[in-house]
């Protein structure tokens, strides 16, 4: 009889901790590259939905890797806030990396049918990318190539560089039972060689029966390199709990789509030999495939089944201008998301706010083709350019659905009454410093580079954190067209003010014409007046009027929003003077005459820096 409470027990305990475990570690098979479930443990794939909410907060670990080792490129490759990932690993935001230094990411984690996931995108670069290597190398384990598979709908042998690929990254919430134990998040951790169970609880002081129980495995379980395990916190994690990692052993050595190498493959000890075989073999079976198979693919259709398609040119540009990243929308949704596009939902002209599949969303309708806007946003990823959620087509209308952003256009945010935020330079200087990072990254880190070309305080969004968002890429060019004139020129109404004297003259277009816009919208932001303004009783310039004083301090401070000198003793407002034309400095720099002599978008990144350093100081 003891024999049997002592069994029933023991099957109880192990029950119920694959009840209650937030999911079961399965080691090496996240190496597995099917593009399906079938093992049946969802470790392998992504974390199951199995927690007490459907979206929280959750962490991270990234190791600092070339040329992913600084805050703006990691923040782009997985989608996080700059500042916060600055700010909770306590380094500065051109700080170039360690190499393997460990950095802790936040990301919003979101339930997306049967897994959580924190979505980004990456752009391949090369014709040697594979969603293996994607998957572990470029992204270190944070996804797997199962994953990638499943949610793309690209043939693996066919991934061709420019590509805009969706990427699940592993994350999970707690579990009703872990919250119950005072988890508040989880934090998605890189196991690499030497780690065990009691190590990495130690690194995060927890205990190791806590971790056990996160991952539904025993505190002596062996962990396999190059895979992940969860790991519940009661606060958020510090720098103080990140490590830097021996170089010689950290890296996953694949063959290549176009050329075999015989290197060493390092999955792990013991079984991970074997998988690492048996994905080479895969290899060679589907390189045969493709190489016989006359130009016809198979392209997955994510968890949709797969569909043949004859991969012409004119398929391929329609698959990426298309991506999965952006939903189709059913008109019915719109409809009720906005009830029956109510005057009482209206946020401005033909733009509408809604809950669209349980997500505060902005609807814009469109009466034009917006084939091009939406091929554009289906090749960017950035924190500080607006997403595009979803598109819906209805007879001769069109919408574009959009994250919504709480604060509305800078525009007016800066002539809102009563507003204490914008009596903060700290404030003013980051909303700066977010529309200079996008633009950087339009500028410079797409393929092709693009230039906005409609860059105003109207065309810049803040969300409930005043982070600012570039938005209306309806005018957006490719920069390959660098220097030819624009066939927007007729769109010269409303843009009064932004206009560089080069677009005005002969509708040159090249990203030195955001940078003169980007001026103008730093003259709106130091004080407060719009772009074109009333003056003794007829509008002028914004931009020719400061300039204009650019000799006279005191003038130039008499220019400066009046709020910013509330509540600071007369000490505070004589140091503002000097602020103020550091900042009208920058604004003359980039409102030269000449585009060569304007600076870049990373020159304007490193000054804005400088002046956002003396503020905090």
């Amino acid at each position: 009889m003891e024999n049997f409470l002592l069994i029933l027990f023991l099957s109880f305990t192990i029950l119920s901790s694959k009840v209650y475990a937030q999911q079961n570690y399965s080691g090496n098979s996240v190496m597995s590259c099917k593009g399906t479930n079938e093992t049946g443990t969802s470790a392998s794939f992504l974390y199951s939905c199995n927690g007490e909410k459907l979206t929280c907060r959750a962490f991270l670990i990234f190791r600092s890797l070339s040329p992913y080792n600084s805050v703006s490129s990691i923040s782009s490759l997985l989608t996080s806030d700059p500042d916060e990932i600055v700010h909770i690993n306590n380094i500065s935001r051109s700080e170039i990396l360690d190499q393997n230094k460990e950095l802790i990411v936040p990301v919003n984690c979101s339930c997306s049918g049967q897994y959580y996931q924190a979505d980004t995108s990456y752009v391949i670069p090369s014709k040697y990318d594979t969603y293996f290597t994607i998957a572990n190398n470029t992204y270190q384990g944070l996804s797997t190539c199962n994953a990638l598979v499943h949610e793309n709908v690209y043939n693996p042998m066919d991934l061709l560089p420019g590509l805009n690929l969706r990427v699940p990254l592993r994350c999970a919430c707690p579990t009703k039972d872990q919250a119950r134990n005072g988890v508040k998040y989880l934090l998605t951790h890189l196991v690499t060689w030497g780690d065990n169970v009691s190590t990495i609880s130690a690194q995060f002081s927890i205990s190791s029966q806590s971790t056990a129980y996160a991952n539904g495995f025993s505190e002596n379980s062996v962990l396999y390199p190059f895979t992940t395990i969860l790991i519940p916190l009661p606060k958020e994690p510090s720098s103080s709990q990140t490590r830097t990692i021996n170089r010689a052993r950290t890296e996953i050595n694949y063959p290549s789509k176009h050329k075999i190498s015989y290197k060493s493959l390092f999955i792990g000890v013991g079984a991970g030999i074997s998988v690492a075989v048996l994905c080479f073999i895969l290899f060679i079976v589907l390189k045969h495939k493709k190489e016989n198979k006359g130009g016809e693919v198979v392209l997955g259709k994510g968890r949709e089944g797969k569909q043949k398609w004859n991969l012409t040119e004119h398929v391929l540009e329609r698959i990426v201008g298309v991506d999965q990243i952006i939903k189709v929308f059913e008109f019915e949704e719109l409809v009720a998301a906005t009830e029956n596009f109510s005057p009482r939902k209206r946020l401005g002209n033909y733009v509408y706010k809604g809950f669209v599949r349980g997500k505060l969303s902005a609807i814009k309708e469109m009466r034009t083709d917006i084939s091009k806007e939406v091929k554009f946003f289906s090749k960017i990823n950035h924190f500080n350019l607006i997403s595009l959620t979803g598109v819906c087509k209805h007879n001769h209308l069109s919408f574009l659905v959009f994250e919504f952003m709480e604060n509305g256009s800078l525009k007016d945010w800066l002539h809102k009454d009563d507003n204490p935020e914008a009596e903060s330079w700290n404030f003013r200087i980051r909303i700066a410093l977010d529309i200079a990072d996008g633009l950087d990254y339009i500028h410079n880190f797409t393929a092709p580079a693009y230039v906005h070309n409609n860059i105003s305080s109207s065309s810049i969004l803040l969300n409930r954190d005043l982070r600012a968002k570039i938005a209306d890429f309806s005018l957006a060019n490719s920069a390959e067209n660098e220097g030819k004139s624009s066939s927007s020129m007729k769109s010269v109404k409303g843009r009064n003010g932004y206009l560089a004297p080069e677009y005005l003259e002969a509708g040159q277009v090249t990203p030195k014409i955001d940078i003169y816009a980007f001026g103008v919208i730093l003259l709106e932001i130091i004080t407060g007046k719009g772009a074109v303004f009333e003056q003794d009783g007829k509008e002028v310039f914004l931009s020719e009027t400061v300039l204009g004083i650019m000799d006279e301090e005191s003038n130039i401070q008499e220019f400066a929003d009046s709020r910013l000198q509330v509540k600071h003793p007369l000490g505070y407002i004589i140091q503002q003077t000097d602020l103020v034309l550091r900042l009208v400095k920058l604004c003359a720099a980039c409102l030269k005459t000449e585009p060569e002599g304007r600076p870049t978008a990373a020159e304007i990144i490193s000054t804005l820096m400088k002046i956002q350093s003396d503020v905090q100081n």
